[in-house]
């Protein structure tokens, strides 16, 4: 198959599929061996081909998958004015202490916060699929240990952990919107 063909079908595979697609599974569409580096030419070439148009291709942590700009979302919005849930401060602030020190017990939580760490917090970001147990640190009581998901570097749209943006960055927007 020629590589203009191919990359159309990589094209129509990532525009029909709901979830982001990893390597594998878009070899999985040929019959002829596609390697990894002409996989990622490929696509390289299909995300540049989508420059200035109003959806971009992207790799994240758990694959590639077409989305919308951020400046068309405004937009959008309008024709499903549903609102994201809001989340309180202590499950934000749980959410980050997980995602820069990972991987975490409750205690730990609990002695950067100062506070007692509410089971509703965990839960709330366990169901959202945001954080999940890693294992258990040896100490006594095996305390669960938690990271971040590929679901919430999707969810962000980040390949990885390192993508997250500066702690100090992230403390002075907690302080901007609390003061609002």
């Amino acid at each position: 198959m020629e590589p203009s063909q191919v990359k159309k079908v990589l094209e129509a595979a990532l525009l029909a599929a709901r979830e982001p697609m990893t390597p594998s599974d878009l070899k999985r569409m040929f019959d002829e061996e596609l390697s990894t580096d002409t996989l990622r030419r490929l696509l390289d070439e299909l995300r540049g081909e989508y420059d200035g148009r109003p959806v971009e291709l992207v790799q994240l942590a758990s694959g590639w998958r077409f989305r919308t700009r951020p400046e068309f979302l405004p937009y959008l919005e309008r024709l499903n004015p549903e609102k994201p849930p809001r989340y309180s401060r202590a499950v934000l602030e749980t959410l980050a202490i997980i995602a820069y020190r990972q991987p975490v017990t409750r205690g730990d939580i609990e002695e950067i916060r100062g506070v007692v760490v509410n089971s509703n917090v965990i839960k709330t970001l366990e169901e959202r699929g945001w954080i999940d147990v890693v294992g258990h640190r040896d100490t006594p009581g095996r305390p669960a240990l938690f990271a971040t998901t590929r679901a919430f570097l999707d969810d962000l749209g980040l390949r990885s952990v390192s993508e997250l943006p500066p702690l100090e960055q992230i403390s002075q927007t907690l302080e901007l919107n609390h003061e609002n």
